[in-house]
This record gives C-alpha cells, structure tokens and sequence, in this order.
C-alpha cells in the first residue's frame, strides 16, 4: 500500500507547516509504538547510531513504512551517524576533580592501576598545548598544557567530579576532515543498504565534510540526502559555506551549548534558519525542547515557548530526542508539540524575518512569483509538480501564507519533502495532467472545496528534473 493511496483527509486550513522529528529508543521500539507517533503528529523519523545496533536499528525501517502507508502520510527517516563523539572510558565510581590539578589522558588507559583517565579516542593524535578540553559534557573545565607521545596532561579549573563514559569537548581542536570514524564507515555500509531518505553527519567542522560524505554515498549507489549536525565552533565559523553544501541542517543544540557560550546558541540558531531560508535548505532545531516531558505529562512554560520561537524565526522543523527515545509520555509529547506548533503558526502568520539577497536563476525567479500571484489573487493552496523536489523547496524557503501541495513521481522525494515547512507531498505518476488531477482527487476528498483557487506550477517535460517553467490559475468547481 502506498502512503498516499489513502491519503488523511486533513482540510486545508488545517495542515500543520512546522515538522515534528521523532527519535526511536527503547519506550517507542515496536510497531504500535512508531504507528502512534506518526498518527501523533510525527513526519520524521530519527535513528541515533550513538545507541543500539544496526540489526535493531533495521527493524524500524519497515515499521515506519508500514505505519506511513496506512496513515496516508510520507515520513523521513533518517540515519544519524554517531561521528567522533569523544568520551570518558570505563573506569569504576567517580573521580574528584580540583581547581588546579593536573589530570592526565590516555586512550584506553587502566585508570586502576596507572591512575591515569582513560578515553575512548585518542587525543594524543589531534590536541595541542593551549586548547580547552571540557568534561562531562562541559562540567569540568581543563586547559591541556602538554603533549607527551600519547599521553595527554590539562591543567583543572573548576571543581567537580568524572563518570565513566561521559562526553568531552574540544572547541578549540582541529580534526582536519577526520570526523568519520570506523564505526561511521562500517554504519554508512550499513545505511546505504536500507531505506534511509538522509544521513545526518556529526560534528561537521567544514564543506569538505559534506563534499567527502557525499562523494561516498554516491560511489555505494546512495540517493540519501545530507542533514548537517552544527555543534561544534568550528561549524559556527564556516557555517555559510556548510549550508550551501549540504541539504539540511540540524542545529544540535547540546555539544553547541558546551562548544560555544551558552548565551550564543540562541543567536546561532536564528543565523543557521536565515541561511536555511537563503539557501532553500531545511532546518532542524532539536536537543531539549520539552525535556521536562521525560518526567511529566505536561511541559514546562520555558519548553512551550522554546518551540514557539522555533517557529517564529522560521524553522522547518523540531526534534524530540530522549523525549520520544526514553520518556514516560512519548505520544503527548508529540500531540504537545503539535498543539503548540499549530497555535504559533497562526499567531502570527509565518514570514522570513531577515532580508537576504537570493541568487539570481530561473528558479528563483519562478519560486518568486508564484507566491507572489497566489498572494494577489489570495490563492487556497499552492500546487508544484516536481521530480526532486527543488522548486518545493525553493517555493518553501520564503515561508508563504498559502500552504504547498507537492506531487512527485518520486516516493523517495515525497519521503524527503515530510521534512520541509509547509509542503504535503502526494505521490502520482509522471503525467501533463497530474496537478489538475491531484487538485481534482483533492476536491473529491475534502481537502479542497468548491470555489477554492490554486497557483500550479509545473514543467512540460513531466518527470524531468529543472524543468519547471509553467505557473496556472485554477478555480475548483
């Protein structure tokens, strides 16, 4: 069964714009679990290779498909690679930290008998006398002072205490492009031979990381898209030249927060969906976002407008992570979210806030002015035929009033666009006539009315990628 052979009969006015991520763990592993968040409000669906296993990971694949189908709605899903997430080895009980003291690292050391704190990567390999290393995901502060072979000394500055496995930052450390690792390889190998619609990378620091992903995924036949993971300092600072390379971006809000100010992340998360807007590539807001509800059933005032704002600035999309992966209240923290994405939505309508110049090309130019009829003659919809999505995303990108209607030949693309504000994707098949038909089953099935005007945009050569050239006024009887 295709998703959108049974398509939801949702009313235009209606249509939720800003998406909801969801991420699968151990309170949401099953069918019925994944089927509920997806009827929930769920249009994309996380795996976190930081956790479980590839066969485990597999078995969602499906599930999220069947449950699509039935629902009548294309889902993402998308692999999230763990990257070279630097942590604390094994070591038993806690360690005292003091102001002052001198800690030294080494990876995969026996802390019980050398009394030196092991690591699970090797720092020896990347750092530098001078850079900050944070532990426990920021708790700890150190600076390194010194490098010897594969020993790795920093000097303590703030109190606190050390727990086996726990996170480390380095804002200050270089990888040079080496932020796949061989567990990222072997999880790509993997990937490339399931369903997956992106892959997102992890503690991406230049373009060149996506240039490199990219160019491995199509030489293992992958027609998966980029989601770009900005938590490091490195990211911040190339962080235009990233947007542009890759085709979505996450703004990873727990390294960034440890990586950079705290105060900065807010400003960064605003820059990061401009250059989303610019760009015409989605944006991810994700970490924390209604943290409270691991707990309780409801969240808090802080949470409910953390969201809000996400959609205030513009963002595509919001992600629940340990929320929906391990949380008392999975299912409500997504009706949650919904509630609260659909309220701000309307007060007030969704607009692009800061003023950027777009490059000039047909299909900006063709994006440009179909919002711009549908907004003079006060169109219902916006119908856009299109085989990858571009113009979609294009249209998407200046955050019209009017929701947009995609129909694609293309699953994989209708899978990819459940990510993008305000498009619904349907699936039909290449065809002269296939918005006037898709407008027509629209109107048979409630989702459009009688009277209703809808701007189509399409190209004469159907199914062909860039070829959109045609906009058309239809008045629905």
């Amino acid at each position: 069964m295709h998703p959108t052979d049974v398509a939801t009969r949702v009313p235009l006015k209606s249509f939720k714009k800003t998406k909801i991520i969801a991420t699968i763990g151990p309170e949401t592993y099953s069918y019925e679990a994944v089927r509920e968040l997806i009827k929930a409000g769920v249009n994309g669906v996380r795996l976190n290779f930081s956790h479980g296993t590839q066969e485990g990971h597999a078995a969602v694949i499906p599930w999220a498909r069947k449950a699509a189908a039935e629902l009548g709605k294309p889902v993402t899903v998308f692999q999230d690679l763990q990257g070279p997430k630097v942590r604390l080895g094994d070591f038993e009980g806690m360690i005292t930290v003091k102001t002052g003291e001198e800690l030294s690292f080494r990876y995969h050391s026996d802390y019980a008998t050398t009394g030196v704190i092991p690591t699970q990567y090797d720092l020896s390999t990347k750092v530098h006398p001078g850079e900050r290393l944070y532990l426990y995901d920021g708790k700890v502060r150190t600076t390194i002072t010194a490098v010897e072979g594969d020993l790795v000394k920093a000097r303590a500055e703030n109190d606190g205490v050390l727990i086996k496995r726990k996170g480390m930052n380095l804002p200050d450390t270089d990888f040079k492009g080496d932020i796949l690792t061989e567990k990222d390889l072997s999880d790509i190998d993997f990937g490339v031979k399931q369903d997956f619609d992106y892959v997102a990378i992890s503690f991406v620091q230049t373009a060149n990381d996506i240039h490199n992903l990219r160019k491995l995924l199509q030489e293992k036949g992958s027609d998966a898209r980029i989601i770009a993971k900005i938590e490091t300092k490195a990211a911040v600072d190339n962080i235009e030249e990233i947007v542009q390379a890759t085709d979505a971006v996450m703004v990873a809000r727990g390294d960034l927060a440890v990586e950079t100010p705290a105060e900065s992340v807010p400003v960064i998360q605003r820059q990061i969906i401009t250059l989303g807007q610019k760009y015409a590539k989605p944006t991810i807001v994700a970490t924390q976002m209604l943290l409270s509800m691991m707990d309780m059933p409801e969240p808090t005032r802080a949470e409910v407008s953390d969201v809000a704002t996400a959609v205030f600035i513009g963002a595509d999309c919001v992600m629940l992570s340990d929320e929906t992966a391990m949380g008392k209240y999975p299912v409500d923290a997504v009706k949650t979210m919904k509630r609260i994405l659909l309220y701000a939505e309307q007060h007030p309508p969704m607009k692009t806030l800061y003023p950027f110049e777009r490059e000039k090309n047909l299909q900006n130019a063709i994006a440009g002015s179909v919002i711009n009829l549908a907004n003079s003659i006060e169109a219902d919809a916006i119908v856009a035929e299109t085989k990858s999505g571009n113009i979609a995303r294009q249209i998407s990108s200046r955050r019209p009033e009017r929701p947009i209607i995609a129909v694609t030949s293309s699953d994989r693309t209708a899978q990819q666009l459940a990510l993008v504000y305000s498009v619904k994707s349907y699936v039909r098949p290449d065809d002269p006539q296939a918005a006037t038909k898709l407008t027509e089953w629209l109107r048979e099935n409630d989702v459009l009315a009688a009277g209703n005007t809808v701007v189509t945009v399409s190209g004469r050569y159907p199914g062909v990628v860039g070829m959109t050239d045609t906009i058309k006024v239809r008045v629905l009887e």
